[in-house]
Order: structure tokens, then sequence, then C-alpha cells
């Protein structure tokens, strides 16, 4: 069962931050907060509770995924890739692609929407 939970405020600027602290675990929700925004691109990171997943999209645009706590399996193109902390993949446009519930987690994720001019 997906449930969303997005908090749009960009984090303060200058300052540093603890990355994984930013955000914290919902149960039985999928958490998004927005890092930075541009018309170029965005930063977001995520929370996902145990059970917790997206559902299969596909993305005009490059995403760089990069798990900061846990481990998750991110499927592109009927293809599983295992990640666990420290790893990222970069999810190409145009690919359907999702993420799979395997407990809870929390990832980094980049979306880059130039070059597509």
């Amino acid at each position: 069962m997906e449930k969303n939970a997005s908090d749009n405020t960009e984090l303060e600027t200058g300052k540093a931050h603890i990355i994984v602290e930013i955000i914290e675990y919902v149960p039985n929700a999928v958490v998004i907060k927005t890092i930075i925004k541009k018309s170029t691109g965005n930063i977001s990171i995520m929370s996902f509770d145990s059970g917790e997943g997206l559902t299969e999209k596909t993305s005009p645009f490059d995403t760089f995924a990069q798990i900061i706590e846990g481990n998750a399996e991110i499927v592109i193109d009927h293809v599983s890739n295992h990640l666990k902390a420290g790893m990222g993949i970069i999810i190409p446009a145009h690919l359907p692609n999702y993420i799979k519930p395997n407990g809870r987690f929390k990832m980094i994720q980049t979306v880059i929407k130039s070059g597509y001019e």
C-alpha cells in the first residue's frame, strides 16, 4: 500500500546538514522532502517504511538514486538491482522503473532535466 507524504520546503542554504536526519520514517508511508528544486532538476530525500515502495513509472529525465540508510531493490526495465547504504544507480530516462518494498530505507533522488532541450 503506497502512501506518500511530501514536504516541499527546501533546506536552508549555506548550512551543513546531516542528511540521514533530515527525514524520519512514518509508519506505513513513503515520505518525500525536497532538498532543492530548480528548473534544471531537483534533489529530494525519501524515507520508506517497511513494506512500502513506489509503483512503476517512466521519467523523461535521467535520475540518480543513492541509498543512504538500509537497503533497497530498484527495478529498471525488468532488471532487479539490490542496493545498500552508500550505493547509487542511474535510472535512464524513458525506462520503466519501480522500487520494491524491502524493509525500511532512506535515499536521495536527483533528477537532471538539462540536456533534453
